[in-house]
C-alpha cells in the first residue's frame, strides 16, 4: 500500500478542524441573532478556505478528496444562502409582522382613554 504523505490520525484531524469551526460559527451566529444568509455565507467561506489550504499545504495530495468535499459543501452553502435571500422563511416574515403588530397595539393602548365595560354574571 502506498503512502500519500499523511497518516490516518492526521487525516481524521483534517476532517475534524472544519467541522468544529462550522459548528462554532453556527453557535455564534445563533447567539448574536445573525441572519441565515450571512451565516451560510460565512460557513461557505470557511469550507472553501479550508479546502484551499488542504490543496496547497498537505503533501502528495493526501487531502485532495477531503478538499473536494469541502469545496462542494461550500458551494451548497452558497446556494442555501442565495435561496434564503430570495425566499425567506415564514418565521422571519412572521416575526417582522409580529413586531409591527406589537407596536400597533402599544400605540392603540395608549390612545384609548376610558372605555367602561361592565361584566354581567348570569
Amino acid at each position: 500500500m502506498t503512502h500519500n504523505g499523511i497518516d490516518i490520525d492526521q487525516f481524521i484531524l483534517l476532517a475534524i478542524y472544519p467541522t468544529i469551526t462550522f459548528f462554532v460559527i453556527g453557535i455564534i451566529a445563533k447567539r448574536i441573532s445573525l441572519r441565515e444568509p450571512l451565516k451560510y455565507a460565512i460557513q461557505a467561506s470557511n469550507s472553501i478556505i479550508f479546502a484551499m489550504v488542504y490543496f496547497l499545504a498537505v503533501p502528495n495530495g493526501g487531502a485532495q478528496g477531503l478538499a473536494t468535499v469541502l469545496i462542494l459543501f461550500g458551494g451548497i452553502l452558497i446556494l442555501m444562502a442565495r435561496k434564503s435571500l430570495l425566499h425567506p422563511k415564514e418565521d422571519e416574515i412572521s416575526t417582522g409582522q409580529d413586531k409591527d403588530n406589537e407596536r400597533g397595539r402599544s400605540d392603540r393602548s395608549g390612545s384609548v382613554s376610558s372605555t367602561n365595560r361592565t361584566v354581567h354574571s348570569p
